[in-house]
């Protein structure tokens, strides 16, 4: 919606046009494309302020925030000075978000879904003080993927990493260290490289040490030697591999299929002030990711995101993933899989409040939050999936885009273990790796 209506901004003036217009069918009809959800709606409860600083880390879950900004999706809804700013790392990110615009940092990003739960928390903020966030919709399913050094090209490594159990004892018998990147501690490429190890009977605290590194820097610090493995999001992977520096073992997609990876977070004081603003950013966010989940629009997405202001990467590191066709490395390549990144189909942007204790839970278990955590309670606060169903409401999003219940029920990973969400604990107790008692 928006509520510019005159002058310079190309506006038009209702009171202007009854005086000089006749045609009352005219009137309506202009009425109804300056304000599609209605005159009194849009005077009424239009954005309190137009402008939002969100923040993106290079990745290709954070295309719905810039196709929302270069198709018009923000404007369309009256926010038409929404800035998407790029960030150094999802540390940066934390700590705009801490600052908020006010003092120069940011009110909300596409960021990894734990943290708004762990900044909310304190829990990875300066001195451990919490700044309340919301997670109002999800960004993506699926699409990461976990990297491997062509130092271990000759080994039978996918989404079963167990044949490096020997291969890292034999590096580290020989004084060496053996380093996994991810992107930030306890985030979602943090979760998955664990969850892949530890299946593998890899202990990722004790067998080999975890390193942070920001998504736009991992195959460079490949390529000099720094990493024996990664995990990060699109187009990093295929540019790892398009280079020759390594080999993808197996997307995120082939461990926990249709799993949820970004979300857009936003500051709980923000949304709070502004919730008619937030509102419309949501129903931008939501017609970007519709526009995104189309394959038709899948080469125009790319080519718009790899520019320079935007990811600047190239269109061949970006578009074969983009429509599920993975070029794995070490001339294996697969057409046409279901492994591309769903924007909206199978309920992508809507933030299931079951997906998020699992991350709470995963958390517990890696020991960033206590045992005794209340996950439903932490979960409650900051998911706020009825923002979302007010959104999609006032986008007409169609009955069953919209889940009938907060939970997606038992997801099952691919070694066989299952998550209830309605039983943490027992998920917790099947886990023969982790750093807590249950």
């Amino acid at each position: 919606m928006t509520t510019q209506k005159t002058g310079k901004s190309g506006g038009i003036s209702r009171r202007a046009f009854l005086r000089s217009t006749a045609g009352t069918a005219a009137l309506v009809g202009a009425m109804q494309t300056q304000f599609p959800f209605g005159a009194h709606v849009a005077e009424a409860q239009g954005p309190e302020v137009k402008k939002a600083i969100l923040g993106y880390i290079a990745l290709m879950d954070a295309s719905p925030l810039v196709i929302a900004k270069e198709k018009g999706f923000f404007a369309k809804h009256g926010m038409p000075d929404v800035e998407v700013a790029k960030q150094a790392s999802w540390g940066a990110t934390r700590d705009n978000v801490v600052l908020g615009s006010a003092n120069n940092g940011i009110d909300g990003a596409h960021i990894l879904t734990p943290m708004p739960y762990l900044i909310s928390a304190g829990r990875v903020t300066q001195n451990n003080v919490p700044t309340p966030m919301y997670v109002l919709a999800r960004l993506n399913l699926d699409a990461q993927a976990i990297s491997v050094s062509n130092e271990y090209k000759d080994l039978d490594v996918t989404a079963n990493a167990s044949a490096l159990k020997a291969a890292f004892e034999k590096k580290k018998a020989a004084g060496k260290e053996v380093k996994i990147a991810m992107t930030f501690p306890g985030g979602t490429h943090d979760l998955w490289i664990r969850y892949w190890i530890a299946a593998g009977g890899i202990d990722p605290d004790k067998d080999i040490s975890t390193i942070v590194v920001p998504p736009p820097q991992m195959v460079a610090n490949m390529k000099v030697g720094n990493m024996d493995a990664f995990c990060v999001g699109e187009p990093w992977n295929e540019q790892l591999v398009n280079q020759n520096i390594g080999y993808t073992a197996c997307t995120t997609g082939e461990i926990w299929f249709k799993h949820p990876e970004k979300a857009l977070g936003m500051r709980a004081e923000w949304v709070d002030k502004n919730p008619n603003a937030t509102r419309a950013l949501l129903m931008a966010v939501m017609e970007a990711q519709q526009w995104c989940d189309k394959m038709e629009n899948k080469e125009e997405m790319s080519t718009i995101v790899g520019r320079r202001q935007w990811f600047n990467v190239p269109v061949a590191d970006i578009v074969g993933r983009a429509r599920g066709d993975i070029n794995y490395g070490r001339g294996r390549v697969e057409k046409g899989t279901k492994q591309f990144m769903k924007f909206w189909q199978d309920h992508a942007s809507y933030p299931f409040k079951s997906h998020d204790a699992w991350f709470v839970t995963e958390d517990i278990r890696w020991g960033k939050f206590e045992p005794n955590t209340d996950i439903n309670a932490l979960v409650n606060k900051v998911n706020r999936e009825d923002l979302w169903r007010t959104a999609a409401k006032s986008l007409s999003v169609a009955a069953d885009d919209i889940p009938a219940t907060t939970s997606r029920g038992k997801e099952t990973f691919f070694d066989g273990k299952v998550f209830d969400p309605a039983d943490p604990q027992g998920y917790l107790k099947s886990l023969s790796i982790k750093r807590i008692e249950v």
